[in-house]
């Protein structure tokens, strides 16, 4: 059995459903699972420029925020993020920017990370946001765990080996999308527990 934390950031549900997908893989796996969304640092006037981005926010008003002690806890961390001009979401980077002292501390290394990721459109950044993100896990030291084409619903859903993404045209993940979402839970949870025992 492993332990997975899944550290998220979401404006309008998109992500938080990816979240509770990959949530739900790494559960049928086995897995001991955190689900966390980072703290919104968006002002007011953005959020309320946004019925759905608002409706979110007060969705998600008590769930528990991401702290570093979610990472230090879990054998495996999948990160999630909309895509920002082919870049990780500033909500989620603020968060990673508050992990130094565990990681000086090598508190990130040797756990299994994985990502996904949304976007407007098909060619909105998706993967390019992915291989950001992944940039951070070369400094922790972590071991990166992708979908790769080991499975039907990563081709099903569009084929990003890299992480499931969504195109979030505002009409949500669809069914593929959350299998592929569902896929990596499980596929993260199996290899921290191998690397685990």
């Amino acid at each position: 059995m492993s332990k997975v934390t899944i550290v998220y950031y979401s404006s309008t549900g998109t992500g938080f459903a990816m979240a509770q997908a990959v949530a739900e893989g790494a559960a049928a796996a086995g897995a001991e699972v955190r689900v966390r969304i980072v703290a919104e640092t968006a002002p007011d006037v953005a959020i309320d420029s946004n019925p759905a981005w608002r409706a979110f926010a007060n969705q998600v008003k008590d769930e528990p925020r991401a702290t570093p002690d979610d990472l230090v806890w879990a054998d495996a961390v999948v990160f999630g993020t909309p895509t920002r001009f082919g870049n990780v979401a500033a909500q989620l980077k603020g968060f990673l920017d508050t992990l130094g002292g565990v990681w000086f501390q090598g508190k990130l290394a040797n756990k299994v990370y994985a990502g996904f990721t949304s976007a407007q459109n098909p060619h909105g950044g998706q993967e390019s946001t992915l291989l950001a993100l992944y940039n951070s896990i070369y400094h922790f030291g972590g071991y990166l765990v992708t979908p790769g084409y080991t499975d039907g619903s990563v081709f099903a859903a569009g084929g990003n080996p890299y992480g499931p993404s969504v195109t979030a045209n505002g009409a949500g993940p669809t069914e593929h999308d959350l299998a592929h979402a569902r896929y990596l839970g499980k596929r993260v949870a199996e290899v921290a527990a191998k690397l685990a025992a």
